[in-house]
């Protein structure tokens, strides 16, 4: 880009009187201020909580991360996504690269089916996660079940892993062994493939094998906690078929009392006013009398 940009906080160049640009000071004589149907001093009328202007306004769908509003009509599709922020989605990625690595190195190239159900489950656990991840805008239900297929596979490749290691005359580290607590610690605070490149391509089987058992007992703990924090928030939020039940009946809602409002607004005077909400009234009464007589409800 050519030219130097303004810095922050540096004034730009003021414009010309009569130019474009130059902000009009308070009080200067110019073109009247603009006002909006329902404000206070526009000529339609005074604004009204009931007016279908502010009805609208409140019926707006809220934001993600923004405060529940009273006669806000609820969203269908919840915020979604963004898995690959997550921690437990990076430790997964690191798995199934490092188990990639593990048989490449230390398993047969042929002829072997542990190759591919190693590599399978590694895989099927990062992208459970990612498709759970994407689904829960419209199924909580879906995204909790397709989490839980992440654990489980993790579970059956955990058991690979320990497997080979029986097989070989190896074993697990115990956990107060001091190759192990420093394998935490390290997995700790790197979550990314980067991070354990070097170890998966240069260590002995042994040290690889164990090393991902400590990833994935990490990624283990990490997915049960996700899977409780999905069930609250299905708790919270509900299903995509309960979230749309509560956004018809708003828009419905919205819909009547629009219909009131102006039914009241086109009063030719006072007393016409009042004879229309009279009317209403004894609308109301009825159909509240015609429910509770059906349901049954004194």
């Amino acid at each position: 880009m050519t030219g130097q940009p303004r810095q922050p906080g540096q004034p730009g160049q003021p414009g010309q009187p009569g130019q474009p640009g130059q902000p009009r000071q308070p009080g200067q004589p110019g073109q009247p201020r603009q006002t909006r149907p329902g404000s206070p001093a526009s000529p339609v009328g005074p604004a009204c909580p009931g007016s279908p202007v502010c009805r609208a306004r409140l019926a707006r769908p809220v934001g993600p991360g923004s405060p529940a509003r009273p006669g806000a009509v609820p969203r269908i599709v919840l915020p979604h996504g963004g898995y690959k922020k997550l921690i437990v989605y990076r430790k997964s990625d690191v798995i199934y690269q490092g188990t990639v690595a593990f048989c490449r190195r230390f398993l047969p190239a042929h002829g072997d089916r542990t190759v591919d159900q190693m590599t399978q489950a590694a895989r099927s656990c990062k992208q459970n996660i990612a498709e759970g991840s994407a689904a829960s805008g419209t199924s909580k239900e879906t995204e909790i079940k397709l989490t839980n297929v992440a654990r489980a596979t993790l579970d059956e490749l955990m058991e690979d892993y320990l497997d080979w290691l029986k097989s070989h005359g190896f074993a697990e580290w115990p956990s107060d062994d001091n190759r192990r607590i420093a394998a935490r610690d390290y997995a700790r605070e790197h979550a990314d493939w980067g991070d354990w490149q070097k170890f998966f391509e240069t260590r002995p089987a042994e040290t690889v094998a164990n090393l991902m058992l400590t990833l994935c007992h990490q990624t283990r703990y990490l997915l049960d906690r996700m899977i409780a924090a999905q069930e609250e928030d299905f708790k919270k939020h509900g299903g995509v078929r309960e979230r749309m039940h509560a956004a018809r009946t708003a828009a419905r809602g919205e819909d009547w009392d629009k219909c009131v409002y102006s039914r009241l607004d086109a009063a030719a005077d006072a007393a016409d006013l009042m004879s229309r909400a009279s009317e209403i009234k004894r609308n109301v009464d009825q159909a509240v009398w015609s429910i509770k007589n059906r349901k049954g409800w004194q």
